[in-house]
């Protein structure tokens, strides 16, 4: 970016104007997906344009939404340059594992189809014989341990107070 009157370098080398900072970001170094993921991250902070002055190079100018220091926008320049960095690392992760998400996301939709449906569930149920019970399970506790509590009560007999 020429430089233009009013403006100064900021000390990462930036372009330093009145509440903006302006630099250039080599697309061999980032490609294009990771300046616009920086800049969307970018978007609450400041005001962002972009412009493209040579091939394969764009141009970034952040634009502070009030008034800023020249610390301040070369903290934002900073900021930016790390987000940068970041969104053009997760994008060479995503790159280096596409075939691994799609592999798992393939076989999670061989495993939905292979699925039973709910009509078959359901012709299974019925299938089924759901009256047999061989753990007792359906068995009142009453009817399984109130008549032996009872005869146990009737064995010892009318209890006898001493006085």
């Amino acid at each position: 970016m020429a430089e233009k009157e009013g403006t100064q370098e900021s000390r990462l080398g930036f372009t330093v104007g009145p509440d903006c900072i302006a630099f250039e970001v080599d697309e061999s170094v980032y490609p294009l997906e990771a300046v616009y993921g920086a800049c969307y991250l970018f978007l609450e902070k400041c005001f962002v344009f972009l412009s493209r002055s040579k091939p394969q190079v764009v141009d970034v100018r952040l634009t502070s939404q009030g008034p800023a220091t020249a610390g301040e926008l070369d903290a934002l320049a900073g900021e930016f340059a790390n987000a940068l960095l970041a969104q053009a690392m997760r994008l060479k992760l995503s790159q280096s594992t596409a075939r691994i998400r799609e592999y798992y996301t393939a076989a999670a939709l061989r495993a939905a189809t292979s699925a039973p449906s709910v009509d078959d569930l359901l012709k299974e149920l019925e299938a089924e014989d759901l009256l047999e019970d061989p753990l007792e399970i359906m068995v009142p506790w009453e009817e399984k341990h109130g008549a032996a509590e009872d005869a146990e009560d009737s064995k010892k007999g009318p209890e006898t107070k001493d006085g």
